[in-house]
């Protein structure tokens, strides 16, 4: 195994876990958090929880599960080549959606509008609340107990006011301080992953097409190289090819670009990276470049009326369910009934976001459809 750079994240320089446990035996504290996270409840609903194309539009869309599963290998790969922590990396991929609501973005919108006045939504919060708290499989504590570092890596954005609320884990969005650079990677990759599997998605929906792709300078280059390289390969494998070089590209470019920045600014320890401004970046060309395909996706994928249509029945969906449920909390399940009692937006929210898309469908179905009284 190739040796961590010193200011990479290892066990000695780790701020450890909320609730002190006794070292695992055969793994790493970093490879625990990692098991922890895939075995966890809030992890296995992403499995039918949107990326952009609703679960039951299509067996072969990216769902969170699959995206969060892209990003982890992306990441994994970015830290190898940058001798940092790989368990971290991937931890913090695998568990950043896990407070992500049913339908995508479109969901966590609608739930923020809800929650308006009552301290909003983000589902970053949400997923470090889900780890923190809302998962319950172990005795000794609520949620899953995780290393500081993969909880700080989960929390990408954060407001003042909720980072005072937060403690330790929110200080450096007090402090105008960065995360380890494992979080860096897996932020980024976050980003790799969606950006090329959406386009791998539009043109599987078609609701984009390769020939306004060619108008994306990221894509018209891989395409062009994909289609020299193989002109008698069909349309579909064309797309895969050019995904796959896109991917690469950006990968490699993110690579170069943060070695370099890690060799200007020199950091011998994980303090110094923390001091640092962000070094896990692309190079100026590549990062225009990249924002240039996210500006074609959010125009002609996002706003799809196609898209637009499910966004709008799914916001529907989410509205309706607050509305219901904070109007008589006693229509929720028993266990949020208790917390209702304390903070019934909060409880409303809890619940709704660890819904998935069908089973919110389900729900919205089961109270307010007529002929289920039948």
């Amino acid at each position: 195994m190739t040796e961590l750079a010193p200011y990479a994240v290892a066990g000695h320089n780790s701020r450890g876990r909320k609730i002190a446990e006794e070292a695992p035996q055969g793994r790493s504290e970093f490879q625990r958090d990692r098991d922890r996270i895939i075995h966890s409840g809030a992890f296995r609903r992403l499995e039918y929880k949107t990326q952009v194309f609703v679960n039951h539009e299509g067996d072969l869309f990216r769902t969170r599960l699959t995206h969060s599963i892209e990003v982890a290998q992306i990441a994994r790969s970015i830290a190898r080549s940058l001798r940092l922590n790989e368990d971290l990396a991937e931890g913090i991929s695998l568990a950043h959606d896990l407070g992500h609501t049913p339908f995508g973005h479109a969901g966590q919108e609608a739930l923020n509008d809800c929650m308006k006045g009552y301290g909003g939504f983000e589902h970053n919060l949400q997923s470090l609340r889900v780890v923190d708290m809302l998962e319950e499989r172990y005795a000794a504590f609520d949620g899953l107990n995780l290393c500081f570092e993969t909880r700080e890596g989960i929390l990408k954005h954060c407001s003042a006011d909720n980072a005072a609320r937060l403690g330790e884990v929110g200080e450096r969005f007090l402090k105008n301080r960065r995360p380890s650079l494992e979080a860096q990677v897996a932020n980024l990759a976050d980003e790799i992953a969606y950006n090329n599997h959406d386009v791998d998605d539009g043109l599987r929906s078609g609701l984009i097409t390769l020939e306004q792709l060619e108008a994306v300078p990221l894509v018209a280059t891989q395409l062009s190289e994909a289609r020299r390289a193989y002109p008698a390969l069909p349309e579909r494998r064309v797309v895969h090819e050019t995904v796959r070089r896109m991917i690469g590209a950006l990968v490699t470019d993110l690579i170069r670009q943060s070695e370099s920045n890690i060799d200007s600014h020199s950091p011998a320890t994980l303090d110094d990276v923390r001091s640092a401004p962000a070094l896990i970046a692309y190079s100026a060309e590549m990062n225009e470049q990249q924002r240039t395909l996210k500006n074609f996706l959010r125009i002609h994928l996002y706003r799809h009326y196609r898209v637009l249509r499910m966004s709008t029945k799914a916001r529907r969906i989410i509205s309706d369910l607050f509305g219901i449920f904070m109007a008589d909390s006693r229509l929720l399940p028993p266990q949020f009934q208790s917390q209702a009692e304390h903070d019934r937006a909060r409880a409303v929210a809890d619940y709704i976001a660890g819904m998935t898309d069908r089973y919110a469908i389900r729900e919205h179905r089961r109270i307010f459809a007529v002929e289920e009284l039948v």
